[in-house]
């Protein structure tokens, strides 16, 4: 009788109520693209930005892939089964980048070193313990229905937004040497540099930094074939091998040996100890694989495009389809060209707090570089609404969506959380994905820097939860514990 009912429901349940809704949103996309590019071609643009991002939160649902879990893992569980596919998409990442930039159409430009990429991804990395997401891990999560989540983007958003345009007593803050190098550019009449703790961070000691690939540092970058190599080699792929080689060993042969009974292992038993720690987790390691291929497949589009319409900025398309109303004053957009998380959420909290009335734009991150376009002409802002769409796609599907609202403790987390995020992320420049994943896979070895800081962070972040969770145990009288 069980093999009956068995039988009948695996066919009929193939099929089911959630695959419907995945569908129904797969179809709604398509119609609106068609609609678009009827609409106006250079559309297309943004279409690019909105389809990769939906591929993007295809797999990143897929295999669950977070890297907040990654190193929240590590530390409180011992498992590398997250920080093993971050490797994993990292390598390939940076072999389709090495092509694509040997074809000609990389956009990507190295972040400066410095002191501040440390910090700010320490901060980054304390706050994602307690969101339980990264910025990417965020987004997707939100596609799963999870409400938390969505406070954490909101957090992002507007934390970045209003960090980059305080002043008041954060002005007086600011190092003498930051002010009169900030006040030594030659920048536009718009613009007082002397009236804004960040722009004055960026103006008198960002700018000051050099922002380099590992090849221009070594002087190796006449030559397109010997930069892509030492980029890719001596940046991505042997620290990829290393890091491997160091997860394995402290985090999963020991496991793998007792498991397998063996005392003595050879070369070749560690070299299949390695190998079933990469396929430990299908699910993350053809989700690693998917997002490094993905990734960069998504810089050869961008640049496909550019070539295409013939521009080097979507500001410049915008103004040819008479949408200045959210350009810089360079007549530029945020248009990175590669996967990239958090300036267009910065996007979005400055413009609700421009419609609010408040001026965003007499600053250097919004006012000369970025700009506040519309929510419905930001490109790389479709990119992360696609993440979101491709995640609810694959939880539907998967019957894995369902809403989840916060306790009153998990919402302050998350919110605390998210502008702790905000504010590293724009401190380091970028978060996990455009200072970390973006970077180092494109030859530039800041993106080290970050990982380390945001491990760090992440560190001492598990520590103060642990003890938060050991401390309302004890205050309960229950057992809890982390």
């Amino acid at each position: 009788m069980n093999t009956t009912v068995a039988a009948r429901s695996g066919p009929a349940t193939a099929w089911h109520a959630g695959s419907t809704k995945a569908l129904g949103l797969l179809v709604a996309g398509v119609l609106l693209s068609i609609w678009a590019v009827a609409t106006d071609a250079r559309l297309a643009y943004i279409l690019v930005y909105a389809w990769f991002g939906v591929g993007y939160g295809l797999l990143l649902q897929y295999g669950r892939f977070c890297m907040a879990s990654a190193v929240r893992d590590l530390f409180a569980v011992r498992v590398p089964r997250m920080a093993v596919g971050m490797m994993i998409a990292v390598g390939l990442y940076a072999l389709v980048s090495a092509v694509v930039t040997l074809a000609g159409f990389s956009g990507f430009h190295p972040n400066p070193m410095g002191w501040h990429v440390l910090i700010g991804a320490a901060i980054f990395g304390f706050g994602i313990v307690f969101t339980g997401g990264c910025a990417s891990g965020s987004l997707y999560k939100a596609g799963e229905g999870n409400v938390g989540s969505m406070l954490v983007v909101v957090a992002i958003s507007f934390s970045q937004a209003v960090v980059v345009s305080a002043g008041g007593w954060l002005d007086r803050l600011v190092p003498a040497s930051w002010t009169a190098s900030a006040e030594a550019k030659d920048m536009p009449a718009e613009l007082s540099v002397t009236q804004g703790w960040f722009d004055q961070f960026t103006a008198g000691y960002v700018w000051d930094l050099k922002a380099a690939t590992l090849a221009d540092r070594l002087g190796a970058a006449d030559s397109p074939w010997i930069a892509v190599t030492v980029n890719t080699l001596l940046v991505a792929i042997v620290p990829v091998l290393v890091i491997l080689g160091l997860l394995y060993w402290v985090y999963f042969r020991p496991g793998y040996m007792r498991r397998a009974k063996i005392a003595s292992p050879t070369v070749g038993q560690h070299l299949a100890g390695l190998w079933a720690m990469c396929t430990a987790s299908r699910n993350t390691a053809l989700a690693g694989a998917g997002l490094g291929v993905l990734a960069g497949a998504h810089v050869w589009a961008t640049g496909a495009m550019r070539a295409r319409f013939e521009v080097d900025n979507f500001g410049e398309l915008l103004a040819a389809m008479n949408h200045q109303a959210g350009l810089s004053m360079q007549d530029t957009v945020f248009d990175p060209g590669y996967w990239y998380i958090t300036t267009q959420e910065a996007q979005w909290g400055a413009w609700v707090i421009e419609r609010l009335g408040a001026p965003m734009r007499d600053n250097i991150f919004f006012g000369l570089d970025n700009g506040v376009p519309s929510p419905l002409l930001n490109a790389p802002g479709f990119m992360s609404i696609g993440i979101i769409a491709g995640a609810a796609m694959m939880a539907l599907a998967r019957r894995e969506f369902k809403w989840k609202l916060p306790n009153m403790e998990a919402a302050v987390f998350a919110l605390v959380g998210g502008t702790l995020m905000g504010i590293g992320a724009r401190v380091a420049m970028g978060c996990n994905i455009g200072a970390f994943f973006a970077t180092v896979t494109n030859g530039d070895p800041s993106g080290w820097v970050f990982l380390l800081g945001m491990a760090l962070g992440a560190f001492a972040g598990v520590k103060v939860f642990a003890w938060w969770v050991d401390w309302q145990a004890a205050r309960r009288g229950d057992d809890l514990a982390l």
